[in-house]
């Protein structure tokens, strides 16, 4: 019993130990600016995702569930909800429900249609209120009524997000309901409005209104919270003394080292017996250790190797919380790394894989990336609400896949089919004759004659001219190809005219029959371009807005042709009429829209590029862009001299006989087949009419019927069906040209849906009927013979004069069994198809229909759709999706041929419908024995399949870690990781702890109460290093610090007691874009753009870069209006259309949504006003009276106020600080600007870093010294290289964005460091002449001659660079910003800091480096040296004239800032006293409640 009583003591010894010490830590939680929105909201929101349908249905199941939430915990009513969604969502979905209430993704959207109520002004008293077009009611009983009284109002605004309830009608009254989903009051307002809405009185909208939110704080989880390191203690020394460290070492295993008290070799000595369990206890105890110990270089070099050798000596269901545990608290894990064993073979392992991942992937080591289903998730591109998005689609999936009888395994290989066309632009086969073409101006597009690796080989790109020769726009096109044809661009163009057909029409009646006959007669004496040189010619006599005569054809023939008999070859019997139909014919099979029309390499242009003036510059583009296609050809050897060019680009895939918008277009529709329960008969009307959407989808394609070619028992790749009123004219030629395609095609089947124009009858389905008693009895070759003669007219009207149907048989139909379904089958079955087209389709009474592989097209027109249509439709299904995987599905045993071609379409129309993604990846490693961690489903069923390769020593590796973890809880998970080790280490690779605050669902107390939210803790961290918290949140949000227990900048928790406690708050979430110039294809640099809601338009604004021209808006979940602002923006400028808004394109008032945590990004194009083309944004002419200066708006916001006529004198002064002490400093320097100018003062703060102190004494502060101050916020845009560490991040803040950071009406803005003082009036330096540079820096001081040593610019790069200017210093700076922005110097300065910041090694000093180093594209003006002195490098001496003095750090002494403030500057200490002083008055007001609130005048927030 002795030893393990001894173990037991020496256990109990070290809990002791441990007791005596506190835990000391930091936690940080981030909790969003609006309250807490109800479970039950955000489950309908999750809910409507999956369809409108399940959205209402899921409503009528929680009509008052809320009674609930005050009889049971909130855990029992969060079940109960989760019962209530179940009803409508699989295991999987139910699964990302929780985790969406997780991670609240859903709260923004609830958000959203609350502001959208706060916007109507809800009625006072009212807990649900109705708006009909304009007018507003808190009772239901009163509806009828208005809607009586509000016919002629105007009807609202709907937004795509809104909830409809489903109904055909467009024209009834809108009723938009405001309520709180799950109340009484809903309730009863929902069963009024439903009831009128099915009998399609009205338009029913619901928008989330709830009318007392909840008061608790909402906390938010998928960010990241990183504690670095801030000083350089932890840092490899010098390993010069390896080998004799080595040599001292008493034991091989370390035992001989006391940690934490204990001497292990002693202890093993004594008890030999429990040698293993004192070596597992000391191992324990070092990888408990929270302190840290420098490493050095040689125990670093292997340090990623050792790690994964850990990870892989763990079970492998352990090693991602391994993997976390190292990479996320690896400052204090390193030292217990370098006593790992190396696994050797592992290592060969990963190094033979490594060199296979990065020839065949590109991925490097040391690189991460994450597969999810093949899908490459990039992490620093995405955040947990798009990897959600992505979850949530590839849950439906694996979900439909599963329910349609996929096995597990086979998933993913359906999965990583690519089923959506590769190119969305289709192109018409342009090998016709009717194309008129010639050497130079030639058949398709515009020949570009580029010379690739063979000098000799011509590459064509084409452009084809559809024209009818004598309307007045054919001038401008053919003066347009004349142009190109003058300036010998590279190019080929051909004509197609469309003229009338009649040949008996008389030549001076038709001029385009002339021009057609004359112009194939000159290509027929002399070649294409000796007639299309005529055919200028000929335009070239057209008046301006004139059109083409037969005059003027007949005198230019006489012209270049005076021998010929003119009359002849234009005359009605001219032997050049051969070619006359030719270009009508193909005009109309091609399927093109109205003319003219202009296709580029057979690509129809878009009416924008439709436009003449804009023309040349759209094709030359063109032509750009086809360049990069010609040289990957030549270059794969797809293409070569031998070859005709032609037949290449007409063999590409998005190639085309026939161009029908219908079926081309991107916007697609697709059936959902997926159901469990799909045993129904289809002809049972009463049991199929309570089905839900769904089922209804399943029991129609389990119980269709099919016609195809001939009766083979084989699987179709392509399924489609045609929906009309058969018993219409119309109908019957949709099935005319159905038919005539199914008689030549193998690979398709046709089925058939009836949906009526009116109710039905036995009598007025005759054809209908007899459709189906075919389809129900008969062979199919039989079949479609049958279906030819049903739709002619004469059959008809022959049964309706009372002929039998049975006379219209054709032979080998088995009449009787057709006979006997005819006369008993009654309606029912017709029925069921009518309701199917209404609740499911959605389509209105006899609308036409053809679906292809579960694909809808609803915008069908029997005159419109032709055989060639169908040809079309079967060929882009086959190619795209069908063959595919009808390829796969034959590998897998099914009962029938017909139960796989129905596979084949059901899995095609759940592929079809997901979005368009990436490629997905199908990620393989050579050797899979020792690099590769494998966890395997924990459940049966689906599984979602991820491949990681992560560096465990990453910053990667410290999110993807958690990341996985909380994946694996959430779904079923299949991983295989591999360690991507990076070799010889020099330097520490993770400096910084870190937390991902993500869990997988909510999180409740013991007593069944919902917790407070989720946040990071870090405890048990080590008290000796300075620590600094950042926050690592997704790109579109804007956070702040609202509390915080000591100052975040500089955590050392040797100073404080317990935990440190930081509360963020997301404050604003950005709302992105990109403006161009329609004109000039430019960004329009200095365009204002104001955002605001309906009742306060105005609220924010911002300016357009010219990078990208990116913008970017401070906004919150909700509907608002983004305009230009009044102004010059608004005189010079109108909005011409844009992407990604809620709004039509082409509406100017821009209607921008958000609803979700995502970031939100849109374009905007403009164009100047036709009296402004000449206006400059950036020209020096005077505002307008709603100018700008007044309003004083940076970019992300401001209070809307006219401007005066004259600017005010103010000095605008620009600073910047973090952390409490760099607070304390700034506060001294603006007291010692104030103490030396009469001039009004404003003080402009980057708000991004300051603490919750700063930013409540600064109001105080103002009010007690007068001055002004605003606090700009910008978020570092996602497309410039990031910076990782928080001081650079704030020198990038100095000198990146000084374009935009401060509004137009700012001329000049001075910069002064936070630890500068003023001896002088500012004023000087504003008014300082900068003889027309952008700003003006102070040189470096070079009197002190004990610190040239360090003066690294004296010599290497910078001397050489540099020349005879000099370095300049960044504490003190003076911008002209019209300057500044008139040359882009903003946008200068952004392009050089994205190429040099690649290089780690570059811009050391960040915001002085860049301007230094782009002093000859950006001038800068030195300013005179007494400007600003610096003991570090300016003597003494001159010390007498500083007009500033700043406490440069000394790399010499080192001297803190402090005891060098208070011994350099003698009035530094006075300054400091008086503010002291000032603080702790304010401190005891707070104290005695006599403080009054802080005046607003002053301040302005951006």
């Amino acid at each position: 019993m002795t030893a393990p009583r001894t173990a037991c003591l020496l256990f109990c010894a070290l809990s002791s130990l441990i007791a005596q010490t506190a835990a000391k830590g930091v936690t940080a939680s981030l909790a969003a600016k609006w309250p807490e929105s109800p479970l039950l909201l955000e489950a309908s929101e999750f809910i409507a995702e999956e369809g409108n349908d399940r959205f209402w249905q899921f409503l009528g199941t929680v009509q008052e569930l809320t009674i609930y939430k005050n009889k049971d915990s909130e855990y029992s009513y969060y079940n109960l909800i989760l019962k209530k969604a179940g009803q409508f969502l699989s295991d999987l979905q139910i699964s990302l429900l929780k985790f969406a209430f997780s991670i609240r993704a859903y709260s923004p959207a609830v958000q959203m249609f609350q502001q959208i109520a706060a916007d109507e002004s809800p009625p006072e008293g009212c807990s649900a209120f109705a708006s009909i077009h304009g007018k507003r009611t808190c009772k239901a009983s009163q509806i009828k009524h208005l809607l009586k009284e509000t016919l002629d109002g105007p009807r609202p605004y709907l937004y795509k997000g809104d909830h409809i309830f489903p109904t055909l009608s467009k024209t009834a009254p809108v009723v938009v309901l405001y309520a709180e989903i799950g109340t009484k009051a809903f309730a009863t307002f929902h069963k009024i409005l439903v009831e009128k809405a099915e009998r399609e009185e009205i338009i029913y909208v619901l928008r989330h209104y709830i009318q007392k939110p909840s008061k608790r704080n909402m906390n938010l989880s998928g960010y990241g919270v990183e504690l670095a390191i801030k000083d350089t203690e932890y840092k490899a020394v010098d390993d010069t003394q390896v080998e004799a460290i080595n040599s001292t070492n008493k034991s091989h295993d370390g035992t001989a080292e006391d940690v934490q008290g204990f001497y292990f070799d002693k202890l093993i000595q004594m008890y030999p017996d429990l040698k293993d369990n004192l070596v597992e206890f000391r191992k324990h105890l070092i990888e408990s250790t929270n302190e840290m110990v420098p490493l050095k270089v040689w125990e670093l070099q292997d340090m990623s190797f050792q790690a994964a050798s850990k990870i892989f000596s763990t079970p492998a269901y352990e090693a991602l919380k391994v993997l976390r545990d190292i990479s996320q608290n690896f400052p204090i894990k390193a030292r217990s790394l370098t006593r790992i064993a190396l696994n050797q073979e592992m290592r060969k392992e990963i190094e033979e894989n490594q060199k296979h991942l990065s020839d065949i992937h590109g991925i490097q080591p040391g690189d991460a990336s994450l597969y999810i289903n093949g899908l490459q998730i990039d992490l620093d591109a995405q955040n947990s609400f798009s990897i959600f998005d992505i979850l949530r689609n590839e849950a439906k999936a694996l979900h439909g896949l599963s329910v349609l009888g996929i096995k597990n395994e086979d998933i993913i290989k359906y999965l990583q089919l690519q089923v959506h066309p590769g190119e969305e632009n289709y192109a018409l086969d342009i090998r016709n004759s009717a194309i008129n073409v010639s050497d130079l101006i030639s058949i398709y597009s515009i020949f570009l004659f580029y010379l690739i690796y063979r000098p000799k080989l011509s590459i064509p790109v084409k452009k084809v001219l559809f024209l009818d020769p004598a309307q007045d726009y054919v001038a401008d096109y053919v003066k347009l190809a004349e142009l190109f044809y003058q300036h010998n661009v590279p190019l080929r163009i051909g004509f197609v005219f469309v003229v009338s057909s009649n040949e008996n029409i008389e030549t001076i009646e038709d001029a385009g029959a002339a021009l057609c006959r004359a112009f194939n007669y000159m290509a027929d004496e002399s070649d294409a371009s000796h007639a299309f040189s005529s055919l200028i010619r000929m335009y070239n006599k057209v008046d301006h807005g004139g059109v083409l005569t037969a005059n003027i054809v007949k005198s230019v023939l006489k012209y270049q042709y005076p021998q010929a008999d003119v009359d002849d070859i234009l005359g009605t019997n001219s032997e050049y009429n051969g070619k006359l139909k030719a270009g009508a014919t193909f005009y109309k099979k091609s399927g093109l829209g109205p003319l003219p029309q202009v296709l580029f390499n057979g690509v129809p242009f878009n009416s924008e590029e439709m436009d003449v003036e804009e023309m040349e510059t759209v094709i030359l583009q063109k032509i750009m862009d086809a360049t990069g296609f010609f040289q990957r050809a030549v270059f794969m050897g797809l293409l070569n001299d031998h070859m005709d060019v032609v037949d290449f680009f007409m063999e590409q895939p998005n190639t085309v006989n026939r161009i029908n918008p219908t079926i081309l277009t991107s916007e697609k529709a697709h059936i959902n087949f997926i159901s469990s329960s799909a045993t129904y008969n289809l002809q049972d009307f009463e049991t199929f009419s309570y089905l839900d959407v769904q089922d209804k989808s399943a029991v129609v394609s389990e119980n269709m019927k099919y016609a195809v070619k001939e009766d083979e028992d084989v699987i179709y790749a392509v399924t489609i069906w045609i929906i009309a009123d058969f018993d219409k004219p119309a109908g019957r030629q949709l099935l005319a040209k159905a038919v005539k395609h199914m008689k030549k095609s193998s690979i398709t089947r046709l089925g058939i849906l009836n949906n009526p124009t009116s109710k039905m009858t036995e009598e007025n389905t005759l054809i209908s009927r007899a459709i189906w008693a075919a389809l129900l009895t008969q062979k199919s070759h039989n079949m479609l013979a049958f279906f030819t003669k049903l739709s002619k007219e004469e059959t008809m009207d022959a049964l309706t004069k009372g002929r039998k149907i049975k006379e219209f048989l054709v032979s080998e139909m088995d009449d009787d069994a057709f006979e006997k379904k005819y006369n008993t089958m009654g309606v029912d079955l017709l029925r069921a198809q009518e309701l199917y087209c209404r609740e499911v389709l959605k389509l209105l009474p006899g609308q036409m229909a053809v679906i292809s592989n579960g694909r809808i097209l609803s915008n069908v027109n029997s005159n419109d759709f032709h055989e060639d249509d169908f040809h079309l439709l079967e060929k882009i299904t086959y190619s795209t999706s069908g063959e595919k995987i009808k390829n796969l599905v034959k590998k897998i045993a099914v009962p029938s041929k017909r139960t796989s071609s129905d596979l084949v379409m059901k899995v095609d129309s759940l592929l079809s419908s997901m979005p368009k993604g990436e490629t997905r990846q199908d990620l393989k490693f050579l050797k899979q024995k020792h690099s590769l961690i494998k966890v395997q489903p924990q459940e049966e069923g689906p599984f979602l399949d991820v491949i990681a390769v992560v560096d465990p020593l990453s910053r990667e590796a410290q999110k993807m870690s958690h990341l996985l973890i909380v994946l694996g809880r959430l779904m079923n998970m299949k991983l295989t990781m591999f360690m991507n080790c990076k070799a010889k280490l020099s330097e520490m690779p993770l400096k910084s702890f870190y937390r991902l605050v993500l869990e997988p669902e909510l999180t409740f107390l013991s007593n069944n109460s919902l917790s407070s939210g989720p946040s990071a803790k870090f405890l048990d961290m080590p008290e000796s290093p300075l620590l600094t918290l950042n926050m690592n949140t997704p790109e579109s949000w804007l956070v702040e610090v609202v509390h915080s227990s000591c100052d975040l900048d500089n955590i050392h928790l040797q100073d404080v007691e317990g935990i440190v406690t930081a509360n963020y708050e997301l404050e604003y979430m950005l709302l992105e874009g990109h403006c161009f110039d329609v004109t000039t294809g430019q960004p329009p640099r200095g365009l204002q753009f104001t955002l605001g809601m309906k009742n306060d338009p105005i609220m924010v604004d911002t300016i357009v870069m010219a990078n990208l021209g990116y913008f970017q808006l401070k906004a919150n979940p909700g509907a608002w209006l983004l305009r230009l602002r009044k102004g010059r923006s608004e005189d010079i400028y109108h909005i011409v259309s844009h992407m990604g808004t809620d709004s039509p394109p082409n509406q100017e008032e821009v209607i921008v949504v958000l609803g979700n945590f995502n970031s939100k990004i849109i374009k905007v194009h403009v164009q100047k006003k036709p009296d402004q083309i000449h206006a400059d944004l950036l020209s020096s002419e005077p505002e307008a009276s709603t100018g700008l200066w007044n309003s004083i708006m940076s970019l992300t916001g401001a209070t809307n106020t006219e401007a005066k006529e004259k600017q005010p004198d103010v000095l605008n002064i620009f600073s910047v600080a973090s952390g409490h002490l760099y607070e304390r400093f700034l506060r001294i320097m603006m007291l010692s600007v104030l103490r030396h100018t009469n001039t009004p003062v404003k003080f402009w703060f980057l708000k991004n870093y300051l603490s919750p102190r700063f930013t409540e004494i600064i109001p105080r502060m103002a009010e007690e010294y007068g001055f002004q101050y605003e606090l700009v916020q910008y978020k570092w845009p996602r497309w410039l290289h990031q910076q990782t560490e928080k001081q650079r991040i704030i020198w990038g803040y100095k000198i990146l964005f000084l374009d935009v950071l401060f509004p137009l009406a700012v001329n000049k803005i001075i910069f002064v460091d936070a630890d500068q003082i003023v001896r002088t009036d500012l004023k000087q330096l504003r008014d300082f002449d900068l003889g027309g540079a952008p700003y003006g820096y102070t040189p470096f001081c070079d009197s002190r001659k004990e610190m040239d040593g360090y003066r690294f610019w004296k010599s290497g790069y910078w001397a050489s660079h540099l020349g005879h200017r000099k370095y300049h210093i960044s504490a003190l700076y003076v911008v002209d910003l019209k300057k500044f922005r008139k040359i882009a110097a903003g946008d200068r300065l952004r392009g050089q800091y994205q190429a040099l910041s690649q290089d780690p090694n570059s811009l050391s000093n960040l915001d002085q480096d860049l301007p230094n180093n782009m002093i000859h594209q950006v001038t800068i003006k030195s300013l005179p040296q007494e400007w600003l002195w610096c003991e570090t490098w300016c003597d003494d001496k001159s010390k007498e004239k500083a007009k500033t003095i700043d406490l440069c750090n000394n790399p010499r002494t080192k001297e803190p800032k402090l005891k060098a403030a208070a011994r350099i500057v003698p009035e530094w200490t006075d300054y400091d006293n008086e503010i002291r002083q000032f603080l702790k008055r304010l401190e005891e007001q707070k104290r005695n409640g006599t403080q009054a609130p802080p005046k607003d005048m002053n301040h302005d927030e951006l």
